[in-house]
């Protein structure tokens, strides 16, 4: 785990449970490149390129466009990390091919400030992004995603897309809208995006949780 990264403790019913993990923000500090693509068995690995490759340390917890991945090997400005099956099955991570574009965010230290919202870099779905619609200056992105997860997206709510924290709206039972500045756009790989392509999205933690106690007590 990386030195000073930000641990949250959650509590559930009067004896509670501790749950420890590195965590992000959803603000992305750079973008890096992939540089290339290797398959070993059901596995993929990534040479990426990126501003804050050097600073790297091998077992470190990096977020790459929303997925947790470590740290393997750091070349000079590259460094290597691998996906696995489950991670590839629940991701965009099978389509990237060298030149692609990934956001990355490093682990959100103790002394720092949150500026977007938990994100744990456990990616739960994929969308598609439906309708793209320029701005006169911003843009606005119309994402589909499997009903199944229409309880955990709220008008006005926070979502993870690509490992970006921002504000869902004009909610539908299977769609959302975000809505991008010209800074985010300029500094994410959202800049690339285009109708049909596929998004890595992580719905808000308190919310899966709340859920899930519901559930939970239904079947009581």
């Amino acid at each position: 785990m990386q030195k000073n990264s930000i641990f949250i403790v959650l509590f559930a019913g009067m004896h509670g449970f501790l749950e420890l993990c590195a965590m992000f923000t959803g603000i992305i500090e750079t973008m890096g490149r992939i540089e290339s693509v290797a398959e070993e068995g059901s596995n993929r690995t990534f040479w990426v390129r990126s501003p804050l490759s050097s600073s790297f340390k091998p077992d470190q917890s990096v977020s790459h466009s929303g997925v947790c991945l470590t740290v393997e090997e750091v070349r000079d400005d590259l460094h290597r990390v691998t996906a696995i099956r489950e991670t590839l099955d629940k991701t965009n991570l099978g389509d990237w091919q060298p030149g692609c574009l990934v956001n990355i965010e490093r682990c959100l230290q103790l002394n720092g400030r949150l500026d977007g919202h938990f994100v744990q870099g456990h990616v739960d779905t994929t969308g598609t992004c439906i309708i793209r619609t320029a701005k006169d200056g911003s843009f606005e992105f119309d994402i589909r995603f499997s009903e199944t997860f229409a309880p955990l997206v709220i008008e006005k709510g926070s979502i993870c897309l690509n490992g970006i924290s921002l504000t869902a709206f004009a909610v539908t039972r299977n769609s959302f809208r975000v809505a991008i500045i010209p800074f985010t756009y300029e500094h994410t790989n959202l800049q690339e995006l285009k109708e049909g392509d596929v998004v890595n999205l992580e719905f808000d933690m308190i919310g899966k949780y709340l859920l899930r106690s519901l559930s939970l007590r239904e079947k009581v």
